[in-house]
């Protein structure tokens, strides 16, 4: 669990998501048309993948990915970070974070 805290906060937004993963990659594409540049953590493709899964399913996060953090902060798999392209707010969050400056 502090493992994951410590890479939750490497960057303004990092990105807990598989390679195959079709709803992790509409997630990334969207954060990264902002201009944003997050940090991926590809759980298939890292050694201690399985041991990430298993902090990121203790924080509540079902699907297991995509998982985003915004400014350190869970923000949630990819109906939250959807959710929050539909209302507007996740440009500002990612602005609020230093994920972008405009």
């Amino acid at each position: 669990m502090e493992r994951l805290s410590t890479l939750a906060t490497q960057r303004p937004v990092v990105i807990f998501s598989r390679s195959s993963c079709g709803m992790c990659h509409t997630v990334k594409t969207l954060i990264l048309n902002y201009g944003a540049s997050p940090l991926v953590y590809e759980l298939d493709e890292d050694p201690n993948g399985r041991e990430l899964e298993i902090a990121l399913t203790s924080l509540g996060c079902k699907p297991v990915v995509p998982v985003v953090f915004i400014g350190g902060n869970l923000i949630g798999g990819a109906n939250e970070i959807v959710e929050r392209q539909m209302n507007g707010t996740l440009k500002d969050t990612l602005i609020r974070a230093n994920a972008i400056w405009v």
